[in-house]
C-alpha cells in the first residue's frame, strides 16, 4: 500500500522542490494500491508542494466536439481516468476552461497558472496551460503510463506547427462555473501519432530529460519539461521523415553529437 511518505520520498529522489509545478498523468491500477485512494494521492502531493503546483489532466476530447460542441465546467467529466475523475470534484482544486485538454490545479498559484484557457484555439495552444509547463520549468510525471500518454509532447508539436496535428476548425461553446459561455472557434487534434510518442523515450532518457523511480508496483517516468522540449525540437531538426507517423527507434545519429544543456 503507497503511503504519503512513499510519495515524498518518491519526490526527493526526483530532486522535486516544494515550490515546483508537477503534473501528473496516472494509471492508478498500476500502483497496487494507495492510503486513502484517490484523494489520498493528491493530498500527499499538496502536502508536499507546498509552496508548488500539482496539477492533474482532467481531458474531454471524446466527449467534446462537433457533435456535442458544449464544454461546463461543473458537469463535463474527464475521460482521463480516476485521478482526474475526483480531482474535478474536489473544492481545492481550480479547473481551466480548456473545452478538450483541462487540467485541475492545486495550490497557491493555481487560478493564476490556469487562467485564459477560456480562449483556447486548439489542445495545447501558445500561451496556455500545457505551454506554460515549459516556462514554469515543471516535472511530468507518468505513473503507470508511458509517452504516449504524455499530453506535453503535443505541446512541442504545436511549438514546432508540426504539419497535420490540428483538424479541421469547429464552432465549441465554453461554459463557466457560473454559467457565462464563451465561443470557441476550435481545432481538434488531427494526426498527431501520439501512440508513437514513444519513439521519444530512448533519447529523452539517454540524454538526461527522463528519470525513473517506483511508487508500489508502478514504475514513474520523471521528465524534464524544457530538457524534453528542447532535445524534440533537436531530434526534428534532423529528422528527414514524420518521427511519429509509425513505431520506429530515432536513429541515433539524430542525436548522438546533442549538445550539453
Amino acid at each position: 500500500m503507497v503511503t504519503k511518505q512513499d510519495v515524498a520520498k518518491l519526490l526527493r529522489e526526483f530532486g522535486i522542490k516544494e515550490n515546483d509545478t508537477v503534473l501528473m498523468h496516472s494509471s492508478m491500477r498500476s500502483t497496487g494500491g494507495v492510503e486513502g485512494g484517490c484523494d489520498g494521492l493528491i493530498d500527499a502531493f499538496r502536502e508536499y508542494l507546498s509552496e508548488g503546483l500539482f496539477i492533474v489532466p482532467s481531458h474531454t476530447w471524446d466527449r467534446v466536439g462537433k457533435e456535442n460542441p458544449v464544454f461546463d465546467v461543473r458537469t463535463t467529466m474527464p475521460c482521463t481516468g480516476a485521478l482526474s475523475t475526483v480531482a474535478v470534484q474536489r473544492p481545492d482544486g481550480v479547473r481551466s476552461l480548456h473545452p478538450t485538454h483541462s487540467v485541475v490545479a492545486f495550490g497557491k498559484r493555481a487560478e493564476a497558472f490556469v487562467s485564459g484557457e477560456e480562449k483556447a484555439t486548439s489542445p495545447c495552444f501558445p500561451g496556455g496551460c500545457w505551454a506554460r509547463l515549459y516556462d514554469e520549468n515543471a516535472k511530468i510525471l507518468l505513473l503507470g503510463v508511458g509517452h504516449n500518454r504524455n499530453t506535453f509532447i503535443h505541446a512541442v508539436d504545436e511549438m514546432l506547427d508540426l504539419p497535420g496535428r490540428l483538424a479541421d476548425p469547429i464552432d465549441l461553446t465554453v461554459r463557466d462555473k457560473d454559467g457565462t459561455e464563451y465561443k470557441l472557434r476550435y481545432r481538434k487534434h488531427g494526426r498527431t501519432g501520439s501512440e508513437n510518442f514513444t519513439n521519444y523515450k530512448k533519447p529523452l532518457e539517454e540524454l538526461g530529460a527522463v528519470t525513473y523511480g517506483t511508487l508500489g508496483n508502478a514504475l514513474v517516468y520523471c521528465c524534464d519539461a524544457r530538457k524534453c522540449t528542447e532535445i524534440i525540437k533537436y531530434l526534428w531538426s534532423k529528422a528527414e521523415y514524420n518521427l511519429c507517423a509509425e513505431q520506429k527507434d530515432i536513429p541515433e545519429e539524430y542525436y548522438r553529437n546533442y549538445p550539453t544543456l
